[in-house]
């Protein structure tokens, strides 16, 4: 048994991949935020146990201490439990902190990458994240930190840097 931080993709439930489902079926477990695809529970066992746990900034949400604390619980009981997130887990999804909490617990725990907003969106709209003629490069960007306010970066040197800027979480 394991923990799976599992990442939903950009929100088309078309986008889910093979072994997101396999583990949404499989799941003892399943504690999910509000910016999964419609339908992705659908696929959840009739007895798997559902916890939402969403988040949104500026209103009622299930504090990280709170989500960690519960993947570690599960995870040591032996529960197959997925941890089911929007888009990637480790792409601005707070992945990286819940694999350090399960790992300080020694609970075993795998990562199943999803598709992040910043590519997926961009493809639908038909816009390449990168081309071979003109961006050869991107870069990632969260609009505030963990303190709600803007992230401290250097913008003149973003500004020199890849051609493809991908802001997440702006305002």
């Amino acid at each position: 048994m394991a923990v799976y931080l599992v990442g939903a993709g950009p929100g088309d439930p078309g986008l889910l991949t093979s072994r997101a489902l396999e583990l949404i079926a499989a799941a003892d477990v399943i504690v999910y935020d509000r910016l999964i695809p419609p339908g992705a529970l659908d696929h959840a066992r009739s007895d798997a146990k559902l916890i939402y746990a969403g988040k949104e900034g500026g209103g009622e949400s299930t504090s990280q201490g709170e989500i960690e604390r519960l993947l570690v619980e599960h995870g040591a009981a032996g529960r197959t439990t997925v941890r089911l997130k929007g888009g990637d887990p480790f792409v601005f999804g707070r992945g990286g902190e819940e694999a350090q909490a399960l790992a300080r617990a020694g609970i075993p725990f795998r990562i199943v990458p999803g598709i992040t907003a910043g590519i997926g969106g961009l493809a639908y709209a038909g816009i390449p994240v990168t081309h071979r003629d003109t961006n050869h490069a991107v870069t990632f960007i969260t609009g505030h930190g963990i303190d709600g306010k803007l992230t401290a970066l250097d913008w003149n040197a973003v500004s020199r840097g890849a051609p493809t800027l991908v802001f997440y979480m702006g305002r």
